[in-house]
């Protein structure tokens, strides 16, 4: 990268790692190659296997947090460090420390927010079938509750910029941080980008720490809370309806016998569908009010993250990447200016 495009840009590189002694060594290395006046940070979760001694020999600076979870872990490293421009990829070896480069270039360029790398080749290289079959349903799920900014919001290879990583809450304990990263982008209509990578595969002697059905139900769970948090009409909506529909369903066969008879001998089905009713006129008055309190509340935090002091550097000219990898730039550039 030219000295032109990033000047005096302090650059952090961090990597959250637990239990990555076979490949931590090699993943420093190849940062310290391709971005030689970066600041390495790895933050180590707990791991038993010496990753961090491994770490600190490659030359990284290392930390620790004790709270298991990479969620935790990217709160503290986003919280304790203080850069122009943030790389997180993960220490397991499967993305490349080459690309770190188009990343950074992309992120300057294109005046974004966040830059993800999607992963070329993730469904065929996740593992386990469970994973792959995750990813798919789970980017289906989030573009159709929170809009079609991402094409893959599980990629852990990203590039921020100061204003994001500075206003982002980081609420999230475990994997599904990533989900929160990219609905927080979706929420405040940040400027972002993406860029097809490829993802390799595992060295041998290195395993995957997610857990189909435990980490797909936290992710599911978190899912749920965003929604609820960020888009809270649509939630009770939801909720409003489903009660509705079971009113409805109670009270249809009694209101047809009282056209037919003129009585009412199922009383208490009658009140039951009448509670039912209320519920839903209350879970739907609870919506409105919570989606007002939700927009002004995203008006509060894009307040904040327009304070934020944020360094750029002079305009250079966008070069088409020579291997023609795709790239795609969402939201208002301008914003981030």
């Amino acid at each position: 990268m030219t000295d032109a495009l990033t000047g005096d840009l302090k650059i952090a590189v961090l990597l959250p790692c637990y239990n990555e002694a076979s490949t931590i060594e090699a993943v420093v290395n190849g940062f310290r190659q391709a971005l030689p006046d970066a600041h390495i940070y790895v933050y180590d979760n707990n791991s038993t296997d010496g990753t961090a001694l491994k770490a600190m020999l490659a030359g990284a600076e290392v930390m620790r947090e004790r709270r298991q979870g990479k969620g935790h872990v990217v709160r503290r490293m986003f919280a304790d460090i203080d850069a122009d421009i943030y790389l997180m990829a993960d220490g397991d070896g499967t993305y490349s420390p080459k690309d770190a480069e188009e990343l950074i270039r992309t992120l300057l360029t294109e005046r974004a927010d966040m830059v993800v790398g999607t992963r070329r080749g993730v469904h065929a290289d996740a593992g386990r079938q469970g994973h792959a079959t995750g990813n798919r349903l789970f980017n289906i799920l989030y573009r159709t509750i929170f809009g079609r900014d991402f094409t893959d919001i599980f990629s852990g290879y990203r590039a921020f910029s100061r204003r994001f990583v500075k206003s982002f809450p980081a609420v999230s304990g475990g994997f599904e941080i990533e989900t929160e990263m990219s609905v927080h982008a979706s929420r405040l209509k940040l400027p972002i980008c993406e860029i097809e990578l490829d993802y390799g595969r595992r060295p041998e002697g290195s395993h995957s720490k997610l857990s189909t059905f435990r980490d797909g139900a936290k992710i599911l769970w978190m899912f749920a809370m965003l929604m609820k948090e960020t888009r809270p009409f649509a939630f009770f909506g939801t909720i409003s309806a489903a009660f509705m529909a079971a009113s409805l369903a109670f009270m249809a066969p009694v209101l047809v016998e009282y056209f037919e008879t003129g009585l009412v001998e199922r009383m208490p089905t009658w009140v039951f569908s009448l509670v039912l009713m209320l519920i839903s006129f209350l879970v739907f008055t609870a919506g409105l009010i919570l989606d007002s309190l939700s927009r002004a509340r995203s008006e509060q935090l894009r307040i904040h993250y327009m304070s934020l002091q944020q360094r750029v550097h002079a305009p250079v000219t966008l070069q088409k990447p020579a291997d023609g990898r795709r790239k795609t730039a969402k939201g208002d550039a301008k914003s981030a200016a």
